[in-house]
C-alpha cells in the first residue's frame, strides 16, 4: 500500500528556529533593562536573570526529551515520493507564524525590567539557549543513528511543535539529505 506524498521538515531545525530570534531578543531586553535602576536594583536583576539564564535553559533542553526519543526510535524511513522541505523554507515559515510571540515576550521582559532589571531579557535568552541546546542535543542523536529525523508539515499545522499532538511520528533520512547538517545548522558547500 502507497502512502500519499508529504512534504516534511527537519525536526533540529524547526527546534532551532526559535534559538536565534529568543536569544537576540533576550539580550537586547536585557540589555535595555540593565539601564533601568528598577525597584531591586542592577546587581540582584542581574543576579536573577542569570540564575533564570541558566533554569530557562536547563528546563527547554530538558522538557519531551522522552517524546522526542521515542519518536526518534520509532521513526520510519521516508517516502521516495516525500519532499524535504529546504532549511530556510522551515526557518522562514516558523518565524513569520511567531513572530508576534517573540515581540510580545520582549515587551514583558522589559516591562520586569521596572522590578528586576534585565532578568527577564536573560530569562528569554536562556529559553533561546535552551533551544539551540536541543537542537544540538538531536544532531548528535543523528549522527549517533546515522540518519537525519523529519517530521511532516502536516503535522505541524495542528501541534505547532515537533513533538505535539498533531505529530503522529517521524520520518528518517540518509545523513546526505536535505540542506542541513545534523543538529539543524546550515550545510556548508
Amino acid at each position: 500500500m502507497a502512502r500519499e506524498r508529504q512534504v516534511l521538515a527537519g525536526v533540529a531545525v524547526i527546534v532551532r528556529a526559535g534559538a536565534a530570534p529568543l536569544v537576540w531578543a533576550g539580550l537586547l531586553g536585557a540589555g535595555i533593562g540593565a539601564l533601568l535602576p528598577g525597584m531591586t536594583g542592577r546587581r540582584i536583576g542581574l543576579s536573577a536573570g542569570a540564575v533564570l539564564f541558566l533554569a530557562g535553559a536547563a528546563v527547554v533542553l530538558l522538557v519531551r526529551r522522552r517524546r522526542y526519543v521515542r519518536l526518534a526510535d520509532d521513526a520510519v524511513r521516508a517516502a521516495r515520493t516525500d519532499l524535504l522541505q529546504d532549511r530556510d523554507v522551515t526557518l522562514r515559515a516558523w518565524r513569520r507564524a511567531r513572530r508576534w510571540w517573540v515581540a510580545g515576550a520582549f515587551l514583558a521582559a522589559v516591562g520586569t525590567s521596572f522590578v528586576l532589571p534585565g532578568a527577564g531579557g536573560l530569562l528569554l535568552a536562556g529559553i533561546g539557549a535552551g533551544l539551540w541546546a536541543k537542537a544540538l542535543w538531536l544532531g548528535h542523536r543523528e549522527v549517533a543513528g546515522d540518519r537525519l529525523l523529519w517530521v511532516p508539515v502536516s503535522g505541524l499545522s495542528r501541534g505547532g511543535a515537533p513533538v505535539g499532538k498533531g505529530v503522529d511520528g517521524f520520518r528518517a533520512t540518509g545523513i546526505a539529505a536535505g540542506d542541513a547538517v545534523p543538529g539543524g545548522a546550515r550545510r556548508r558547500r
